[in-house]
């Protein structure tokens, strides 16, 4: 998929009026992120805005960013509906200006890079976080493949490339204490295109 193709993809997902995947945040994130105390974050890939706006409300200093500028407009109207701030950019990450250690957090929530970008961006972002700060991803494992090619409506990319290991996750974290990681079956209630029962990879880590 080419680069117009992917963005035009996205800016056409979200410039419909409903949010494509609801406005309350992913399970996952919530319960790992309510058990931090809050600090500074960064959602790459962030869409609509949902996992930023939650963060914002629970105490923390949020920037996000996207591709898609309707995915940027959707958010702002949800946090300035929730009476919250999130400094959300757009654009690619190596044109974007963050800091090396500026963050607490990181919360990568089905953040779907193209797959010759994916590790990259990985290691990229890693770099973004000082010592101490936690990665938190959910995004669709590689056995996702057999759920989406019998329910479509479970959402997720349909190129086995694009989707996650463990492993793959372990060596792009290199340097990081692993407290969680895993691929297991869940089920997703999530807006209009994450429905249904899915195979996930979770993974929080703690950069040393």
């Amino acid at each position: 998929m080419t680069e117009k193709a992917w963005l035009d993809r996205w800016n056409k997902r979200f410039g419909e009026d409903e949010y494509a995947y609801g406005v309350s945040p992913n399970d996952f994130l919530k319960e790992r992120l309510d058990k931090l105390d809050p600090g500074t974050i960064l959602f790459p890939a962030e869409g609509e805005g949902r996992n930023a706006v939650y963060a914002a409300k629970s105490g923390w200093t949020v920037s996000a960013f996207d591709i898609s500028e309707e995915g940027r407009k959707k958010a702002m109207k949800l946090a300035e509906a929730e009476g919250v701030n999130v400094d959300y950019r757009i654009g690619e990450l190596e044109r974007l200006d963050y800091a090396e250690g500026n963050f607490d957090a990181i919360g990568l929530i089905y953040a779907h890079f193209p797959p010759a970008l994916k590790s990259a961006y990985h290691k990229a972002l890693a770099d973004l976080l000082h010592p101490g700060g936690i990665v938190i991803l959910e995004a669709f494992g590689k056995r996702h493949i057999e759920y989406n090619s019998k329910d479509p409506k479970v959402g997720g990319p349909n190129n086995v490339e694009a989707l996650f290991s463990t492993e793959e996750v372990r060596d792009d974290f290199q340097g990081f204490e692993i407290l969680e990681l895993e691929e297991k079956e869940i089920e997703l209630n999530e807006g209009l295109y994450h429905i249904g029962r899915g195979s996930v990879v979770r993974f929080v880590g703690k950069k040393r």
